[in-house]
């Protein structure tokens, strides 16, 4: 991996984030119940990330203060994050769902003004308001129009908030410990907890039902979109900076609505186009985040 350039460390990130978004619509549509799904996903990331961090010999230990942010954290960031998106969806296509994450940069800069760790001036609150109207023509362009998928675009909204909102919470853990240790500990506590709210859901999951390539996706999920991504993204981001990784991650939305498009068969209108376009008009407008977000979705 050290001889490999970072950039290319980069697009390969971006590409399994972005596959992603298919992998899960593909699970939760043909054998898996979402909230029996999203634990499994993320006791398996936490597992791996943490035999990972014991076999480069980063500690798994942190201060009591970075555990309880740590923890809180991913209680909104795993949890809820994960509820919201795993119906998110199964209402609405993973194209779209795609698209309406492209607000991610929006949603940091929003939760930096509100904890006041950053002001926002014209610029990005201009940026914000071309994004959610991005949104809305994504939302009023998606196949059956606006209310066949406002309920699976509104968890989509859910699912960036919260995890803009952990984003900016644990990045102070990620730059004291080790990104990798914090990373995994999160997984774990946020697997756990998903858990215990899943629950009745896990117990009563019809597994036999449950077909290869669902097991598969499932497993795309937590091994490479979770665990590969996060060990390509920080290493990248030690070489060169968030501020060129962002640029990267900015390509996410619309690659996930090509793989939807080119795996799923979903469709895309032409108001998503345009939605996407002012999407990603409004985080050029708003200039680079300046958080090393944990790897996404």
């Amino acid at each position: 991996m050290r001889r490999l350039p970072a950039e290319s460390l980069l697009l390969a990130t971006v590409v399994f984030w972005s596959f992603n978004f298919t992998a899960q619509r593909y699970a939760i549509t043909h054998g898996f119940e979402p909230l029996a799904y999203a634990p499994l996903r993320w006791l398996i990331a936490g597992a791996t990330l943490a035999l990972l961090a014991w076999l480069r010999k980063h500690s798994l230990r942190i201060g009591r203060r970075d555990l309880a942010i740590v923890g809180c954290a991913s209680i909104v960031g795993i949890v809820i994050n994960q509820v919201a998106f795993v119906y998110s969806l199964r209402l609405a296509s993973a194209a779209t769902v795609a698209l309406v994450f492209g607000t991610l940069p929006i949603f940091v800069s929003i939760v930096a003004q509100v904890t006041g760790i950053e002001r926002l001036n014209t610029r990005h609150w201009l940026a914000t308001i071309t994004s959610f109207t991005g949104v809305v023509l994504v939302a009023v362009g998606a196949p059956g129009g606006l209310s066949a998928s406002a309920g699976g675009i509104a968890l989509a909204l859910i699912t960036t908030s919260t995890f803009a909102a952990y984003s900016v919470a644990i990045a102070p853990a990620v730059r004291r410990n080790s990104p990798l240790a914090v990373n995994a500990i999160s997984a774990l506590i946020g697997g756990c907890a998903l858990g215990v709210v899943s629950a009745t859901v896990l117990a009563g999951e019809s597994w036999q039902t449950i077909d290869g390539l669902s097991w598969a996706a499932l497993l795309y999920s937590a091994l490479i979109s979770i665990v590969l991504g996060n060990v390509f993204w920080f290493t990248a981001i030690d070489r060169v900076g968030p501020g060129r990784a962002s640029l990267f991650a900015n390509i996410q939305p619309f690659l996930g609505a090509l793989f939807a498009v080119l795996v799923l068969s979903e469709r895309l209108g032409a108001g998503q186009l345009l939605g996407g376009c002012v999407i990603a008009a409004g985080i050029a407008l708003g200039g680079r985040p300046r958080f090393a977000a944990p790897p996404s979705e």
